[in-house]
């Protein structure tokens, strides 16, 4: 049986509900029976995509997911220095990481008969979204920022999604999505409340667990908006701890842009709750987050590794991004933050220089502007 869990009084609901959140307010969580990846298998599978590791997904290996699929995942590890490396999942089929989750939650929709999905997105989430919206046969609306990239919108609207385009912040895109979804009691697909998302995000550690030959690194550098990838980070973590796969978790080392880090602000002020901030913008358009709906969760997830969080400058970001396309890797200016992130931590920790870390490509170069 599978069913989402409120995190704070545990009420359980069907996913047949639709439920964002529960009626207590809490966030939800997914609950369901797993199975452990047998790695043997998978290193030898024809199957060149996440769903390689369908043994702790929440669909059966004869699943809807089939006629959805366009091939996500097992993405190259590339080598940056001696023992740092850069996963690059821009190399998605909608060039970034987010269709981990993306197709994971589109396949859901479909599974339990939806016909129209309502999202939220700075621009790749809705991408993903709208791709595998259009797989599914599914009515995609996606609200952004005015400011979002114009060939994120292109890309978006590509795929046949209705766009909405709102004013303000990216919390404002947030509130419209959310009023369309109870207007119309339609599918909410979001990448933040929906936990089915961060099901498909941890097969980013699975991968990487695979190509460092049955390791994980010492440290992941994570990129902090809304948290969907260190989310699923840290549940990967957790399935590969209980199935003795590995014995202590690598730190989850997060990045926020100075311009806008409220968990940075929570993490040093030693808060367990995440306060909105007033953001005075970032280049950094993918975690221009400035009220995280899962701060606490995400705070507890980098306290549990040992982890951190530091925050990095605009011009950092923009250094860090020409610094790559030198290394012959372009990328979008958020992920870019992830290069400025490791560069700082290296700076705060010089024991790094002998560790294994891994930091994400989240995005290509041709999404910025």
């Amino acid at each position: 049986m599978m069913n989402y869990i409120c995190s704070d009084c545990k009420s359980r609901y069907l996913l047949e509900s639709k439920k964002w959140k529960c009626d207590c307010g809490g966030l939800l969580g997914l609950k369901y029976e797993k199975e452990e990846v047998d790695f043997s298998k998978t290193s030898l599978s024809r199957n060149h995509s996440l769903w390689k590791y369908i043994d702790v997904l929440p669909f059966e290996r004869e699943d809807v997911w089939q006629d959805i699929t366009l091939g996500e995942g097992d993405t190259p590890l590339i080598k940056i220095s001696e023992n740092v490396y850069a996963k690059a999942d821009y190399y998605m089929p909608t060039l970034s990481f987010k269709d981990r989750g993306a197709v994971l939650l589109v396949a859901m929709a479909k599974k339990l008969k939806v016909t129209r999905v309502v999202a939220d997105s700075s621009g790749n989430a809705g991408t993903a979204i709208a791709a595998y919206g259009a797989r599914a046969g599914i009515q995609c609306d996606i609200f952004v920022p005015d400011s979002t990239s114009s060939k994120k919108v292109k890309q978006i609207e590509a795929h046949g999604a209705v766009i909405h385009k709102v004013p303000g912040t990216r919390e404002d895109t947030a509130k419209a999505a959310i009023a369309m979804v109870e207007d119309a009691n339609a599918f909410y697909a979001s990448h933040i409340y929906n936990p089915i998302f961060w099901e498909g995000t941890k097969t980013y550690v699975y991968e990487v667990f695979e190509q460092m030959n049955g390791e994980l690194p010492d440290a992941f550098i994570i990129p902090v908006g809304n948290g969907t990838l260190l989310m699923g980070a840290y549940i990967a973590f957790g399935e590969l701890m209980a199935s003795g796969q590995i014995a202590k978790m690598p730190k989850i080392l997060a990045v926020q842009a100075e311009a806008c880090a409220p968990i940075l602000q929570a993490f040093m002020e030693g808060k367990n709750t995440v306060e909105p901030i007033e953001s005075s913008g970032t280049v950094a358009e993918g975690i221009a987050i400035a009220a995280p709906a899962r701060g606490t969760e995400i705070l507890q997830a980098i306290r549990a590794t040992d982890g951190d969080i530091i925050g990095v400058s605009e011009e950092s970001i923009i250094i860090a991004r020409n610094e790559l396309a030198l290394k012959g890797i372009y990328v979008e200016i958020t992920s870019a933050a992830n290069y400025a992130g490791y560069l700082r931590y290296v700076e705060k920790y010089p024991e790094l220089k002998e560790q294994q870390v891994v930091f994400p490509l989240c995005g290509a170069g041709i999404k910025s502007n």
